[in-house]
């Protein structure tokens, strides 16, 4: 009888340590579950500000003065400078929401490490749109406007330089309707980014801690 109880008291002892680890192995997983979640949520947050930052970005409403603030060339005329200062206005813009896309971009890693490396594509998409913005205002600033009937050129060349120009723009400034080229892209990166991260939100982490000793339970079913 000595002996069945030390047996007992023995399975007993084991079963309660493996109680204990796969109750701290719940815990962990349901910590690090949590913390997923957390930023599954925070990642979300930040790219739907940013796809209303962009918006703002982009818009064609401005308001008197809104470029000045760009560095001027000595040799700089009045006309031109009037039309670098109305492409610069994206660039002061993106000034006031660049706290926002640098919290975006500082959880990239992050991220890429805890949901995996898909998450990396809407951050690169994000920053590439962005660049594209600056790139059309600098050559529309630079080039067509201050082409645009001011520069004598043949029937053909006039047609490339309209449809250059306005495609330049369509990047640049804000449409109006469905095709929107931008906000169409914008809408692509944040159907991917939703894609990787509601899984995440969808994700429950289910486990147990025994709160009594095994050797207390067998007394009791005894």
């Amino acid at each position: 009888m000595t002996q069945f109880a030390d047996v007992l008291q023995s399975v007993s002892i084991i079963l309660a340590c493996l109680t204990i680890i796969l109750g701290v192995d719940a815990w962990r997983r349901e910590f690090i579950g949590k913390r997923k979640i957390e930023l599954a949520e925070d990642v979300l947050t930040r790219f739907y500000e940013a796809k209303d930052a962009i918006g703002r970005i982009r818009s064609p409403f401005s308001y008197s003065g809104e470029g000045n603030e760009r560095k001027k060339s000595p040799n700089e005329g009045a006309e031109a400078s009037e039309l670098l200062d109305q492409a610069y206005v994206v660039f002061v813009r993106y000034e006031k929401e660049q706290e926002l896309f640098n919290r975006l971009h500082a959880v990239r890693y992050q991220v890429m490490a805890r949901i995996g490396l898909a998450a990396a594509r809407p951050f690169e998409d994000i920053r590439r749109i962005v660049n594209e913005i600056f790139a059309s205002a600098r050559i529309l600033g630079s080039h067509y406007w201050p082409r645009q009937g001011r520069v004598r050129v043949s029937d053909e060349e006039f047609k490339k330089h309209l449809e250059e120009m306005h495609r330049q723009e369509a990047v640049f400034w804000a449409g109006f309707d469905s095709n929107d080229p931008i906000a169409l892209r914008v809408e692509k990166v944040i159907c991917d980014i939703e894609a990787v991260c509601r899984p995440v939100l969808e994700e429950r982490t289910v486990g147990f801690i025994l709160t009594e000793p095994i050797s207390k339970i067998f007394r009791k079913k005894r």
